[in-house]
């Protein structure tokens, strides 16, 4: 059963204008955004190479809204006390790229913080039922990980009607993340999720606000 509540926005910065960063921070803010999610990405695990724990500092400095961090690196184990220490209020982490993914949510909420786990499009949800008591948040991606902009998969409806049922009444946020909009987000609340990822959807258009307000709605 979904969660009570009202459906959190999370804008992706990995759209924001960068030469605008701390600005950029403080408008979504203002505009009504309830975290801001952090796309931390190695070149390797993914791709593109994007931000450090550098760059949550700087996030933390500007504002006070929970700093949603999603790894999507490589031997994430090696980084945790790194984003821990800058400033992450949860920090996600992927379980393809996890070796011993216990020890890994174990360690997270050893520093403190909110313990994710994010699951790639093939990958299924029956890879977390092991670890259900040691998370706070289940990442479902609708798109796979990378570059923003990207468009939804059809088929994550029911990925997030299957998380949704696999979570039952524990109290571990749903998030989903990419080709979220004002088109797509109905189809994720409707199955179950908690909380939108949204990059372009948000940054890309020019009232912040009223992108925000349509997500949520």
């Amino acid at each position: 059963m979904k969660q009570e509540g009202k459906t959190l926005i999370a804008p992706s910065i990995l759209a924001a204008d960068w030469g605008k960063f701390a600005e950029e921070i403080k408008a979504v803010q203002s505009a009504g955004a309830d975290w801001i999610h952090i796309d931390v990405m190695d070149g390797h695990f993914v791709p593109p190479i994007t931000f450090g724990a550098q760059i949550v500092e700087a996030a933390r400095k500007v504002t006070n809204l929970p700093l949603d961090v999603h790894l999507m690196i490589e031997r994430p184990d090696l980084q945790l006390e790194n984003f821990a220490r800058a400033g992450a209020d949860s920090i996600t982490v992927h379980a393809e790229a996890c070796q011993h993914l216990h020890r890994t949510l174990q360690a997270i909420r050893a520093l403190g913080k909110k313990a994710g786990v994010a699951l790639n499009p093939a990958t299924p949800v029956s890879v977390v039922a092991q670890v259900l008591d040691d998370i706070d948040l289940l990442l479902i991606m609708t798109v796979n990980p990378g570059w923003g902009g990207q468009k939804y998969i059809a088929h994550s409806d029911q990925k997030i009607r299957e998380a949704r049922q696999l979570l039952g009444t524990r109290k571990i946020q749903l998030e989903v993340d990419g080709g979220i909009n004002h088109q797509t987000a109905p189809r994720a609340l409707s199955a179950g999720a908690d909380i939108l990822v949204a990059g372009t959807s948000v940054f890309r258009e020019p009232d912040y606000r009223a992108a925000i307000s349509n997500l949520r709605s």
